[in-house]
């Protein structure tokens, strides 16, 4: 099984992963999202980092709102991520903010709200390890905004998740980039040293 080529093991896992998450009780991923905001708000790297990419949430993915207006409330600047396939655009963002249907059905702001260049990243999953691998969508989207970042400045990227969508090893690609945090309800995992 684990002999197959990269991208036809990641296809598997994704299904594994999109399996395990979604089976997770709706009050056990609210809990999560809380716990996980607690844990990233007090990750010192993140402190004053300005401003800070994020995601709307979409399917069983963990839901980063209460992070969001957390650092919100502690003066950080916040922008959610915009698809223009095949790359992603920041967007500044606010609570109220009107958010319309972009691509893949995902809410995200509109062009009239201002683009910036985020310093860190919180990212969704679908399966991660602890080397900082991760399962996405499969589109790229991250991989490719993260090295567009990463091009102008350094980036700290946060993956979030639940602990379930934990795996061994992910397989690895050369367009893929490492986690350099990943939050789960349990615990945070540094992939690298801080």
């Amino acid at each position: 099984m684990t002999s197959l080529p990269p991208p036809e093991r990641k296809e598997q896992l994704r299904g594994e992963g999109f399996a395990r998450r979604d089976a997770l009780d709706k009050s056990f991923r609210k809990q999560a999202a809380r716990r996980i905001a607690a844990q990233a708000l007090d990750l010192p790297d993140l402190q004053n980092i300005n401003p800070v990419g994020a995601y709307w949430p979409i399917r069983s993915e963990v839901d980063p709102r209460p992070l969001l207006e957390a650092l919100l409330a502690r003066g950080q600047d916040v922008a959610l991520s915009q698809i223009l396939h095949p790359h992603l655009s920041w967007r500044l963002w606010q609570p109220g903010d009107v958010l319309v249907k972009g691509g893949f059905g995902v809410r995200e702001p509109g062009p009239d709200a201002p683009e910036v260049f985020p310093k860190a990243l919180l990212v969704p999953l679908v399966a991660f390890d602890r080397r900082g691998g991760r399962i996405g969508y499969g589109k790229g989207h991250f991989d490719r905004a993260i090295a567009a970042l990463e091009a102008q400045h350094p980036v700290l990227t946060i993956g979030l998740a639940y602990a379930v969508q934990e795996i061994e090893e992910v397989p690895i690609e050369s367009h893929d980039r490492m986690l350099d945090v990943i939050i789960t309800e349990a615990e945070l995992i540094r992939t690298k040293p801080a």
